[in-house]
């Protein structure tokens, strides 16, 4: 057994903290063990970030502990009281998109998949690299392989899209590890905040477990590479257009069917009669298809009325294109509008509702043009399933119709199609935000002629954000390439609720960056400029990123300041000091915290924020109680803290409550008191009761167990 004073167990349980910081118990015990670490070593220690700045802190604590018993029992202590959380092992299911019903002319490449899965376990990954052009099948054949009984994956099949799912480029590294881990079962509270600790995080939780993990529309081995794992009972097939250099992987090629096979699955879409019939056509069908199963399933019904449309010779050489312009052809003059417009960009997951504003159509009638454009194979049920009413573009497909917009509708027309979609979901989002978080201020409110859709509570006006997240960022990134900055920082700051409720930090980043960026440039020194550097500092720090949280914060602080916004102001000194917290920098947090006090107090009678004074200021206590305890002067700790305990019991606040009476309880803990701690503990047990805060009650159980245990 590891000896738990060993530099190895202490950077080990420095490790685990550092990893657990995404809910709020996580993020205590961090700060937590700063003042540990600053009490036993007797000096300010900054807070690791890289793994050897941990064994530098471990190091550092062992000196300190193992020629002195008191204080090896006081970390030993601690480190039990932070081990520990709630169980990440779930039961997992298929995540794979659905298969196909008919599936024709791939058994060599099935086997090779199989013998790739079922090799004898030596150390090297079980990998797969299945590619082929778009519409030969490559992505089918991966997710047709796990879709086959088999013994090989009993512990589930799992599937990231890393091309993004139609939205025009790459999903970032940490966006696909948090994918990947939910459908393993692990809660966004139970993963790491920093994106470099989510590979080695996705590897320890699939070490023991035999799965299927298929990555999709990967496009180099440095994109595959963060993914992958040695575990001997993970297989991982990726699925490329074309191959590329540096995967030690089996090949797998996807071409194009034979006439024989190209025939025989024509025949298990129709029937033999309708083939038979359509004979004189056929060699001129296959031809266009070009063995795409794409192209021929998009071909099929045509088989009965087998006259075809003349074909473009721009899409002669591309058989998803063509498929694409002879569907096209076919289509009402509504339907091939809304074909064309929607295509413009890359929309995730679109719905009728936007796609409607886009086109000047009634919603009810395009989402019945949508269906029918889905049933023709021009449009995609989004992945999440065939009735919720969303759809993406196929890439091969969106091209053609890109292109045919520009062609047959124009540069004006086309341009102010975008301009309403924009509009769309910038409206959306701003309603939508305000639903979500009405009293925030951060949130500014939409229109009264703008508000929209009426939500039936806040949760789903936050679902109604959390459907349109991809759509929202591309419709960010689509404002700045527009040159629409107004919109492109409307957008931006309604983000602000999914920051605070629902993560996401990694998708999300991109669309604050052009936001901050776009303020500065259109709007320096404004309310929005502060705003936007103070929702991206927030994002980064969530992430780990604390040097770049920092420039942005105190760029919001200046902002603020400058903007003459006291409320703002104060709130990103506050911020500031709070990253001073996780950073150990605890003398500095407390000034940054009296600071943020001292401009409170200058807001006047008739300012914005007056009515929320007096629990700005009961927060800004039970913050310099929190650095008062990491700077060791547990008395003066004390005091701060019930002081702010004092405001949140009368106000009815009962989440300030039961943390600040966590806070306080810690206090007493530090001085080995554990008579003093329990009653504060068993009250913020049951102030939490009801309130789903499993993870700080796991934390206070822990810290329960340590009073009543010898």
């Amino acid at each position: 057994m590891l000896d738990p004073t060993s530099v190895a167990a202490i950077s080990a349980v420095l490790g685990a903290v550092g990893s657990g910081m995404a809910n709020e118990a996580g993020k205590w015990a961090w700060e937590s063990t700063g003042g540990v670490v600053r009490r036993i070593v007797g000096r300010e220690v900054p807070a690791p970030v890289a793994p050897e700045e941990r064994d530098d802190v471990a190091r550092m604590v062992y000196e300190q502990i193992r020629t002195n018993p008191q204080l090896a029992a006081s970390w030993s202590a601690f480190a039990s009281r932070v081990r520990g959380g709630p169980n990440s092992a779930r039961a997992v299911r298929s995540h794979l998109p659905a298969s196909i019903r008919f599936f024709t002319d791939r058994k060599e490449a099935m086997k090779q998949l199989q013998r790739e899965a079922s090799r004898r376990a030596d150390g090297r990954p079980r990998l797969a690299l299945v590619h082929g052009p778009d519409g030969m099948g490559s992505s089918t054949l991966a997710v047709h392989f796990g879709s086959k009984p088999t013994r090989l994956f009993p512990d589930g099949q799992i599937y990231a899209d890393l091309g993004g799912g139609g939205a025009g480029g790459a999903r970032d590294v940490g966006t696909v590890l948090r994918t990947l881990l939910r459908q393993l079962g692990v809660r966004d509270e139970e993963m790491p905040t920093a994106t470099d600790r989510l590979g080695e995080f996705l590897r320890h939780c699939a070490a023991d477990r035999k799965l299927l993990v298929v990555l999709d529309h990967a496009h180099s081995a440095a994109q595959v590479r963060p993914f992958l794992t040695s575990a001997p009972g993970v297989f991982t097939i990726v699925v490329a257009r074309t191959p590329f250099p540096g995967l030690d992987a089996v090949r797998v090629p996807v071409g194009p069917l034979t006439d024989r096979d190209a025939v025989r699955l024509l025949t298990d879409i129709t029937d033999k009669s309708t083939v038979a019939a359509a004979r004189a056509a056929l060699p001129s069908l296959l031809a266009r298809c070009g063995g795409s199963p794409y192209a021929l399933r998009a071909a099929a019904d045509r088989l009965s009325a087998p006259t075809l449309p003349p074909r473009r010779a721009a899409a002669d050489s591309d058989p998803v294109q063509g498929a694409a312009e002879d569907n096209y052809q076919l289509l009402t003059p509504e339907s091939a509008k809304l074909y064309r417009l929607m295509a413009l960009r890359g929309w995730p997951a679109f719905d009728a509702a936007t796609a409607g504003r886009a086109t000047g159509q009634d919603p009810a009638v395009t989402a019945e043009l949508l269906a029918d454009l889905a049933d023709r194979m021009l449009l995609e049920h989004s992945r999440s399933g065939t009735d919720n009413g969303r759809y993406h573009y196929r890439p091969g497909v969106r091209a053609h119709a890109e292109a045919t917009a520009i062609r047959e509708d124009g540069i004006a027309a086309c341009s102010a199609a975008l301009t309403r979609t924009l509009l769309a979901y910038a409206d959306l989002a701003a309603s939508a935000a305000h639903q979500a978080l009405p009293e925030s201020w951060r949130v500014p409110a939409p229109a009264d002629d703008r508000i929209g859709q009426r939500y039936e509570d806040r949760g789903a006006a936050l679902d109604a954000l959390l459907a349109e997240l991809g759509n929202l960022v591309e419709a960010v990134r689509c404002a700045e390439e527009s040159g629409d900055p107004d919109t492109a920082v409307r957008l931006s700051r309604s983000l602000w609720p999914l920051q605070l409720k629902a993560g996401h930090h990694e998708m999300l980043l991109p669309a604050l960056r052009i936001g901050a960026r776009l303020a500065d440039t259109h709007l320096p020194g404004s309310l929005d400029a502060g705003a936007l550097h103070a929702q991206l500092a927030h994002s980064l720090t969530e992430l780990g990123r604390w040097e770049e949280a920092e420039t942005e914060t105190l760029a919001a602080a200046r902002d603020e300041e400058s903007a003459a916004h006291k409320r703002g102001h104060a709130s990103a000194v506050e911020f500031l000091g709070l990253l001073r917290l996780r950073q150990w920098r605890y003398q500095e947090a407390y000034e940054c915290f009296d600071e943020a006090g001292g401009i409170l107090s200058t807001i006047g009678a008739h300012d914005e924020g007056t009515a929320d004074q007096p629990r700005a200021q009961a927060l800004l206590e039970r913050h310099r109680g929190r650095a008062l305890r990491g700077l060791g002067q547990g008395e003066e700790a004390r005091e701060r803290l019930e002081s702010a305990l004092r405001h949140f019991r009368a106000s009815g606040d009962t989440y300030n409550t039961a943390r600040t009476l966590t806070d306080l309880a810690e206090t007493w803990l530090d001085e080995e008191d554990t008579e003093a701690a329990l009653p504060l503990i068993d009250e913020a047990i049951t102030t939490l009761d009801g309130q789903r805060a499993e993870y700080h009650l796991s934390h206070l159980r822990r810290m329960r167990e340590r009073c009543v245990t010898p």
